[in-house]
Formats: structure tokens, sequence, C-alpha cells
């Protein structure tokens, strides 16, 4: 050890934000979180990471949940913990930059909600998509954390790193965070990148780290031996593999060191106790991905986003494609100048690599967000970009050089007019600035009391116990053949040809394809009661003529920019599909008219099918 001297080490906990996105797709629910927190707050952590990252956007769109609520009530539960939560600079917690006062207003909000510390990072770090949010937490006199993303590439320092730190101390930060979001610090690194920094700087150092490569622990050893003063763990049922590394573990491993955390660690593992019912309550939503994988040392890809591209490839019937887009990932980053793959570079480039295999060619399918990267909207990237992609994405258009706020008009006072009565208060108006059509459909479904949140139950166990399945979709049912339950989702339906149509059926998530006549033509006539509601079939035609707009992968319309009668050049974006949470530009083939738009804003589209006619 470099010294004996006493120092003891602070603990986060991530266990009720960073730990479940990381491994269980960001889906435990407030009501699961509440009965354990009187405990938590006995443990004497220095924070509890509990809000922020994936949290906000999941609240909404899958667990019908206000985020802003959960805030209140885990405030409340937990009055002697200071409340930890993720913020991603003018990004906030949403995939784009949003205008300064939307930042204020957030940060503000958040902080009279219950926030004491804000870790404000910048996913390119760019420090000048930091410094609104870094003002705004000071004046709420919050503590404010600020975040150097650790990547590495050609162009990424150590030197580099400590640089930033200092600029940031600079600007008033409280603690630095070396925030390696994939695992990527090795025990040697980190040893020398604390020691450069505590040589440099003079606030404390923080620590976070993935334990997905397997290094995590060891890291978190030599950072600590180095200067480091506070570290990142989750509860041993949330932690390892794409998450941080167990709690109990550095408890033990610290304790009789001049290092002790001193905390208790029967009351730890009296709590993880109550976890562990939860990671199997919540166990359909792991991903197979889960112990140590070396090949993220390659893609870099965080543990955060692992879980979520899982669920996103297994959505698209392509998780078999997982390995193709791990190899794929670090040609895009590459092509983008090595951006650290953190939220939203990690989605942007996870999304664009995942396009570039499911269309069988690199960057046929370009999302607007990618579009965007190469305009400078999100920041100077790290390191040149590939001029022939940038040309493939923008054309001739010249990047912006200056802070990309900078060019955003307020938002507030025009979306609290759209919103009118739909919003209940300024944190409405706030979910929908950063999430407008998940947000919308949040906010109809609480007016009507029909908020019902996505089953945790594997299909198996919802035939048994809820078999008039009153949460699932109308497309959705249960069969039973010969005492075998099936879970089948029809995802879709093609054109009639001959008198028969297809059907896309996904029978416990493997897509299957059938020609029938009606749908009752593939269920065993041998099957038990079926509890379900008929699909609504399209009337769109099939796409056959040159000037047929189709979208290249099922989504939803999230945005119409032309209507009948308007004219069109060949690469005009005519509407937006959002998939895999990112937002897909569809262009016009042709040059012409458009005759008919078959679509409106919220519809699920299909590639087969016309969505607008240009002739």
């Amino acid at each position: 050890m470099a010294s004996n001297e006493k120092r003891k080490v602070l603990i986060t906990d991530t266990i009720l934000r960073d730990a479940h996105q990381s491994l269980l797709a960001t889906r435990m629910r407030t009501e699961d979180m509440l009965p354990i927190c009187d405990k938590l707050d006995k443990v004497g952590y220095y924070s509890l990471e509990v809000w922020g990252g994936a949290t906000f956007d999941t609240c909404l769109r899958y667990l019908k949940e206000d985020p802003w609520q959960r805030l209140k009530e885990l405030r409340k539960a937990l009055p002697n913990t200071k409340l930890q939560m993720l913020l991603r600079g003018q990004n906030l917690v949403g995939y784009r930059h949003y205008p300064d006062d939307v930042v204020i207003k957030f940060v503000e909000r958040a902080a009279k909600d219950g926030i004491d510390i804000f870790r404000i990072f910048d996913a390119l770090n760019d420090i000048r998509n930091m410094e609104v949010a870094i003002k705004t937490a000071k004046k709420m006199n919050a503590t404010v954390e600020a975040a150097v993303c650790y990547t590495t590439s050609p162009v990424h320092t150590i030197e580099s790193f400590v640089e930033m730190a200092i600029k940031l101390e600079d600007m008033g930060t409280n603690t630095i965070c070396i925030k390696d979001m994939a695992g990527l610090l090795t025990p040697y690194t980190s040893y020398d990148l604390v020691s450069s920094l505590k040589k440099r700087v003079k606030v404390p150092i923080h620590i976070h780290s993935h334990d997905s490569s397997g290094l995590a622990s060891l890291s978190y050893l030599k950072a600590i031996e180095a200067g480091a003063d506070i570290v990142d763990t989750s509860l041993s049922p949330l932690g390892s593999g794409t998450s941080q590394p167990p709690t109990e573990s550095f408890v033990v491993a610290l304790k009789g060191t001049p290092y002790d955390t001193e905390l208790d660690i029967e009351l730890l593992s009296e709590i993880a106790e109550y976890f562990k019912k939860m990671r199997i309550k919540y166990k359909r939503f792991e991903t197979g991905y889960m112990g140590v994988n070396t090949k993220t040392l390659i893609s870099q890809i965080p543990g955060g986003m692992i879980s979520n591209l899982a669920q996103q490839l297994r959505e698209q019937d392509a998780l078999d494609k997982m390995g193709d887009v791990l190899d794929e990932i670090p040609r895009v980053r590459a092509d983008m100048g090595y951006p650290p793959l953190v939220t939203p570079t990690s989605q942007i480039v996870g999304t664009q690599a995942t396009l570039n295999v499911l269309t069988q060619g690199r960057y046929n399918v370009i999302t607007t967000e990618t579009r965007n990267y190469f305009k400078g909207f999100y920041g100077r990237p790290p390191g040149e970009v590939n001029k022939k992609i940038r040309k493939k994405a923008i054309g001739d258009e010249k990047p912006i050089s200056c802070r990309p706020a900078d060019l955003l008009e307020p938002e507030l006072d025009r979306l609290t007019r759209e919103l009118g009565g739909k919003a209940r208060g300024i944190e409405d108006v706030l979910s929908y600035a950063l999430f407008p059509n998940v947000a919308l459909e949040y906010f109809e479904q609480r007016d009507e009391g029909n908020l019902t949140p996505e089953p945790i139950e594997e299909p198996e166990a919802a035939a048994t116990e809820k078999p008039h399945l009153p949460a699932l979709a109308p497309s959705e049912f249960i069969i039973t053949v010969h005492g075998e339950s099936y879970h089948v989702k029809v995802a879709g339906s093609g054109h009639q040809t001959e008198g028969k149509r297809p059907f896309f059926l996904k029978i416990d998530n493997r897509l299957e394809e059938v020609m029938i006549e009606t749908l009752t033509e593939v269920l065993p006539s041998t099957a038990g009661h079926i509890e379900a509601k008929t699909t609504t079939q399209s009337t769109r035609p099939k796409a056959r003529k040159e000037g047929d707009v189709t979208a290249p992968i099922p989504g939803k319309v999230t945005n119409i920019k032309v209507e009948a009668g308007d004219k069109v050049s060949a690469g005009d974006t005519v509407l937006i599909v959002e998939a895999m949470k990112m937002e897909n530009e569809v262009h016009t083939p042709v040059d012409g008219t458009v005759k008919h738009v078959y679509v409106k804003i919220g519809d699920t589209v299909n590639p087969d099918e016309t969505l607008i006619v240009v002739e």
C-alpha cells in the first residue's frame, strides 16, 4: 500500500439506479424500492444513486410511472442519505441537446424534489456542454460532481483527462468523478490516473466503473491506494457483470485496513436478501450478457447499454446478430472520431452499428442522431471524423463550431402552451420537453386512469396467475397445448396475395411468418381457451412503385414533414420513424409531388407498407 495513513473510503451504492439499469434493462419499479429504503437509510453510505440515466425514459415508456413522483417518494423514504443522480449535461436525461431554459429549470426542479448530488458529464467530454448544468446546481446549493468520461483510443491520454479535470475544478466542481462506463480501466492505469489527478487537483476523486471485463474490483483497489476517496458499488444481488463491483465484498476487503469503510456487513447482508428476491422477480429482463465479457474491452459498450441493446435486438428478432453488432461498433466509433461510448453517443453509435448490420449495408440507413452528430450538434468530436462518411450523412453542409445549445431557442413557454390543460405542473412540461411522444401517451393514459405497465412475469406465470391478461396488448395472447403454454404476439401483418395474408407472429419471442386466410388457422385445434382481442390490420397498400416511401425497419411514426400536394426532391426527409429509441429519417426516393400520406403520428409501421406516395 502507498500509505498507512487512515483514510476512510466512502461508498456510493447504485442498487436503485445503475445496477438495475445495467442488469435488468432499468425495469425495477418504485413499489419494489420503497419497502427496503428504511434499512438502506441506516447504512451510512456517502450517497445512494437513485435517479437519472435511463430511469426517466423507462419510467414513462414502460413502467407507466411519473419519474418525478419516484424521486419525491424516495426522498421521503431516505431522509438521512444523500440522493445522487446522473445528468448528461446539456442532454439532461434525454438523447439530444436541450435549450438552456430547459436545462436550468430541470436542474432546479430536481434539486427541489430531492437530489443532493448531481453527477454531470458530457458524452464527448466537451465541457462547454456541462457549464449551464454545473452553474445551476451550484446555485441550488447542491453538490456538483463533474465527470471525466474514461475511454481508450488513439486520441485519449492520461494527460488529456487530467487537463479536463483541472478545467472542471476551475469551474467550481466539488468532486471529480472518473466515469468508466464500459469497464475499461485496468488496475495500473487506475493507479497512474488517480496519482496524476491527486497531484494536480484538490477536490475528492470518485471512481465509477462496471465489472463488464472483470477488472473493476482490481482497478478500484489500485485507485484507492493512489488516493481515490469514493467508489461506486452495488449490493451483490445486482452487482458484478455489467453492473458495479459488490458492496459487501468491498466492505470486507477494506475492513481493518487504513481504508476501512466502517459499514455494517450484517446490515448489508440483510438488505441483500431483499434484492435477491427482486433479481428473481425481474428475471425476464436479464439478457444473457450477465457475466464477464472481455470483448467489451474492444467494443467499449457501457454496462447500462448491453441489456437495452439486447432487448432492442430481441424486439427486432435479431438477437443472433449481437456478435455482428459488437464487431461493427468499433468501426462506427472510429468513423465518428472516437467518442466515449456513454449516453447518448453509445446509443448513437450502437444504433447506427445495429442498422448497418440489419440493413446489410454500412450507412444505407442513417439515423437523425448520426446526422446531427456529424453536424456538430452534440459538440466537438475528440478526434478527426471519417470525411467520406460525414459527406454521406450531411453532404456538403459545414459542421458548426460553437456550443450547440447557443443555436437553440428557449422552449419552455412554447411547450407549456402546446400542452395546455394536459400538464399538471412544470414537471409535466419538463417530461414533455424530454420525451414528447412518450410523455403525451403517458399523460393521456394517466387522465384515463389506464396506467398499465408492461408485465413482469414470464408468459407461463402470466397464463397461470392472470388468465384474462388485462395487461397485454390487444394483439397478444396465451395458448396452452397439452399443458404447455405459449406467449403469442401478432407483430404485424403483410399484404394479401392470392387470398392469403402473411402474419408476423412472435411465439415466445421467436418471429414466425405464416401465410393464412384467417388467424385461427395457426392455432392448434387442441388449444385451450384463448382470451384475446383481434388486431387491426393495416389498410396501407403494399410498396410496389419507385415513388412508394417505406420504413427501413418496423417502428412508430413520430413526425410527418409533408402533406399531399407538397413538392419534394429525392433524398428529402418526409417523415420520422422511431425504432430502438432512436429517430430514423425516412426519405423520398424520387423527385415529385406528394400524392398520398397513409400514416399519422403514432402509427406503427412495417417495412413492406407504403407510407407516402410521391409521383
